[in-house]
């Protein structure tokens, strides 16, 4: 008798990545609050908050290693907390404190490696660590946090991922190799049209790769957009203390009200609707933010 053919399981290219409606608390701790997100092919999506923000906790429900109480991620089409290993052979992690059999010498693990993965390229793989200075003999253990860091993020791209995710991947690395990795990961996303996303606090390491940028703050999503679309259309509103009572209870778009001590209301506005006519207001002054401006403004 002819066993029966098991069918290749289908994987959404299209949206690698996905969430809808995420949930997660520790206790009474809300970490997450109704996440919604896709992450479409080619994309390099850059997910900025400061720490506590709730990252490594969405990183964590987006690939299945927590599980929220409410809502559900998928990846590459499937339900996050039941991959299979075609699609865990497809997708690359680094996490913000990589981990690795350090009694291996590095060419070790990467020979044992490279029998896990079909797609697995050893030239590439060889390139990384010439270009990052790490020694396959090498013991992993003896690695600097800085050498651990970028040996993670070559096991990460050497398979040729389809999806690659990283948090923090460059915490540990001094500003000229961060750039160095950080333009990698923007040649392999453009040469093999891998999917990224990475996590950052860093506003100058989404500014050199990423396409898109997204905001956390206190466990929800606060904007979520083209990263041109956030440089031209993200503005600061002043409007005197005279005038603030005129403004109404919420602008389209807005991402954050305070008011001064001296009454002044200060608005963080992100779109090109709904708060034009505020210009008309004797006193009202609009700042374009930069992004490092714009973290400020979110993150505070």
């Amino acid at each position: 008798m002819n066993a029966l053919a098991v069918p290749a399981p289908v994987l959404d290219t299209g949206m690698p990545l996905s969430a809808r409606g995420i949930h997660l608390a520790y206790g009474r701790h809300e970490v997450l609050r109704g996440i919604e997100l896709d992450v479409p092919q080619g994309e390099v999506l850059a997910l900025v908050g400061r720490n506590g923000a709730g990252k490594s906790s969405l990183i964590g429900c987006l690939l299945g290693l927590l599980r929220p109480q409410a809502g559900e991620a998928r990846v590459m089409g499937a339900p996050a907390l039941a991959l299979d290993e075609v699609r865990k052979a497809r997708l690359g992690y680094v996490p913000q404190q990589p981990q690795a059999f350090s009694w291996m010498k590095v060419g070790q693990l990467f020979d044992y490696l490279s029998q896990l993965y079909p797609d697995w390229d050893p030239a590439h793989a060889a390139g990384l660590l010439r270009r990052w200075d790490i020694d396959p003999s090498r013991p992993i253990g003896k690695l600097s946090p800085g050498q651990a860091q970028r040996l993670a993020m070559a096991r990460a791209l050497a398979p040729r991922p389809w999806l690659l995710v990283l948090d923090e991947p460059a915490s540990a690395l001094d500003p000229v190799a961060r750039r160095e990795l950080l333009r990698e990961l923007v040649t392999q996303a453009m040469d093999s049209g891998t999917t990224v996303l990475f996590s950052s606090h860093i506003v100058s390491d989404l500014e050199r790769v990423a396409s898109r940028v997204a905001f956390l703050q206190e466990g929800r999503l606060l904007l979520d957009r083209a990263l041109d679309e956030v440089k031209d259309e993200v503005v600061r509103i002043h409007v005197p203390a005279a005038a603030a009572a005129r403004v109404p209870a919420a602008l389209p778009g807005e991402l954050v009200r305070r008011q001064t001590a001296g009454g002044e209301l200060q608005l963080v506005v992100a779109g090109r609707k709904g708060w034009q006519d505020l210009l008309l207001v004797e006193g009202v002054r609009v700042d374009r933010l930069g992004l490092e401006d714009l973290f400020i403004e979110v993150a505070g």
